[in-house]
């Protein structure tokens, strides 16, 4: 493998890499599970709610990527194909749950394990960015809220130059604004496909964030972001 330790750029995706997704949006979504009373409209738990919603939304998202919808779509049915799952039929109702949704769930301020503790030590050592898919509204109130906008040099969101990881036209972009080339690039991420996936077909390295390290992957991989110290320095 490529020693990482002569690079001199870290690009964080932001979304259950920096800001823990999963619980920030599975919180507020319980909040709204109880508040819209959707347990006995829907005749579930929020268990069952939660994981159809998840497997619903990450559908929308890749069709979002691909350009086979837009932005007001995926906002606007998410919720309503949920509730599908359920025999429940309400498009105002749901309507109502994404307005309440997009404006709680970006105020969560969990972070991943160590985030901040972390981002201290590599600001002495990297210049640090953030490559995020998303809308910027909603990227920026979570950025802000938990305080991590000082520690990044770039931030780049999809939604602001029509471009999403994987594209390579998005690490070419990081590059620009950081005036600096691939060979001194490291992109870290928890998505396999657009983040790891992604940097390495724009010639970066990368290094992937999980959990559970798949079987088959060979690259870099961490489990915590503290792993980074030893890793990068």
């Amino acid at each position: 493998m490529v020693n990482l330790k002569n690079k001199k750029h870290l690009f964080f995706d932001l979304d259950d890499t920096l800001w823990d997704f999963e619980k920030n949006s599975s919180l507020i979504l319980k909040e709204i599970f109880v508040q819209f009373e959707l347990g006995l409209k829907l005749q579930t738990s929020f268990i069952n709610f939660y994981k159809e919603y998840k497997g619903i939304n990450n559908q929308l998202w890749s069709k979002y990527y691909k350009k086979e919808i837009d932005k007001t779509y995926l906002r606007n049915h998410r919720f309503n194909e949920t509730f599908k799952r359920f025999n429940y039929s309400n498009y105002d109702e749901n309507l109502l749950v994404t307005e309440q949704y997009l404006k709680r769930s970006p105020q969560g301020k969990i972070l991943k394990k160590d985030c901040i503790e972390t981002l201290m030590y590599l600001k002495n050592y990297f210049q640090l960015n953030i490559i995020t898919n998303g809308f910027k509204e909603v990227q920026d109130i979570k950025i802000d809220s938990c305080g991590l906008r000082p520690y990044f040099s770039n931030i780049i969101i999809s939604e602001e130059y029509n471009l999403t990881k994987p594209d390579e036209q998005i690490f070419r972009l990081a590059e620009s604004f950081s005036k600096t080339t691939k060979d001194e690039c490291i992109m870290i991420g928890d998505n396999l496909e657009s983040d790891i996936k992604g940097a390495l077909n724009a010639s970066w390295e990368a290094i992937y964030f999980s959990d559970i390290k798949p079987n088959d992957f060979k690259g870099y991989y961490i489990k915590n972001l503290r792993e980074l110290k030893t890793l990068l320095t």
